[in-house]
């Protein structure tokens, strides 16, 4: 039996409890950065690899290493009677888990069995966050409510990621009217999705916004910002090195949003650093940024944008599209 746990947190937890089977810890997180359709698996993989070098501050050679070692054991699941998916509700999770029913889904899987383990709560738990939250116990307790993978899952995540990793997301609003059930976060994962993209309003999407308004409301220093955040949007799954990336590129645009204290030398642009530092960091909101908060100045506008959602990479003095608050709706900037 094969395990895929979305990181090594639940991974390792699992692996000291009494649930069988083999535990692979899902180390990626696509939710940021590119991931555009028509590539090669292995062009893909290098993609990827390159994304999270500069990103996180490791060497291109350890993550392509690294995504080798995800590829190998994932495509060993013939060798295994059920392959189960533990994921969770925020659109991290979701991301991954689509991901996967697409990578399933064009292959034979013989006679191994493949199943879901989705949650959005656990009993007791008040705030749940995700699986990493849980004991081992509690884990153990999730693994007989496991279903088996219908086609109909199977299809649908494999549409769904077709959408996100489409260079067009006008693609995502017939997916988005269309019937979600049977993967049943998925629709609100997608909207928190979308939210990304620049609004209309100011050129910011939703993630930067979040953080510029608490940044401005008492919450400058990352160690108190990044939990704030997660209490306003858990929606979103970020863990702390994808906030500081989104916050970050508000300090790094050419006309800065934001002012980052406690900055260490010789760190490349936009990547994160240890979690140590990143909890040191304290941000100061500039007069430009004050103005693009209160919508008097737009972000691409005045800084352009180089940025990917999804499978949509948004370049240029203008973004291409802009999602419309008031509207609820995604627009195409001609």
């Amino acid at each position: 039996m094969l395990h895929i746990h979305n990181g090594d947190s639940t991974a390792e937890t699992a692996k000291k409890s009494n649930i069988p089977g083999e535990h692979l810890a899902w180390r990626e997180a696509m939710v940021c950065g590119p991931t555009p359709t028509g590539l090669s698996a292995e062009e893909f993989l290098q993609l990827r690899a390159k994304h999270l070098s500069g990103a996180y501050g490791v060497s291109l050679e350890q993550c392509e290493r690294d995504l080798r070692a995800q590829a190998e054991g994932l495509a060993r699941f013939l060798g295994h009677e059920e392959v189960v998916l533990w994921f969770e509700h925020d659109l991290f999770c979701q991301v991954h888990l689509i991901y996967l029913l697409n990578w399933f889904a064009q292959r034979e899987l013989g006679r191994t069995k493949l199943s879901l383990i989705c949650v959005g709560e656990f009993p007791g738990i008040g705030r749940f966050r995700g699986l990493g939250q849980l004991s081992a116990e509690q884990l153990t307790a999730l693994f007989p409510q496991r279903e088996e993978a219908s086609p109909t899952q199977l299809h649908l995540g494999a549409k769904a990621w077709r959408a996100y990793s489409s260079p067009d997301p006008a693609e995502l609003i017939p997916l988005m009217n269309s019937d979600l059930s049977a993967i049943p976060f998925l629709k609100h994962a997608l909207i928190k999705h979308i939210q990304r993209f620049p609004s209309t309003g100011n050129g910011l999407g939703r993630i930067e916004n979040v953080g510029l308004e608490l940044i401005a409301n008492g919450y400058p220093s990352f160690k108190s910002l990044f939990p704030a955040f997660v209490r306003c949007e858990p929606e979103y799954g970020l863990g702390d090195a994808q906030l500081y990336l989104e916050i970050k590129r508000l300090v790094d645009a050419s006309t800065p949003l934001l002012k980052l204290s406690n900055a260490v030398k010789g760190v490349t642009k936009g990547a994160t650093k240890d979690a140590a530092h990143m909890l040191l960091s304290s941000f100061e909101i500039t007069r430009h940024g004050r103005a693009v908060l209160s919508g008097a100045e737009d972000f691409v506008r005045t800084n352009g944008i180089d940025q990917w959602l999804g499978g949509v990479h948004l370049e240029g003095d203008e973004a291409g599209w802009r999602w419309d608050e008031g509207a609820k709706e995604l627009l195409v900037r001609l």
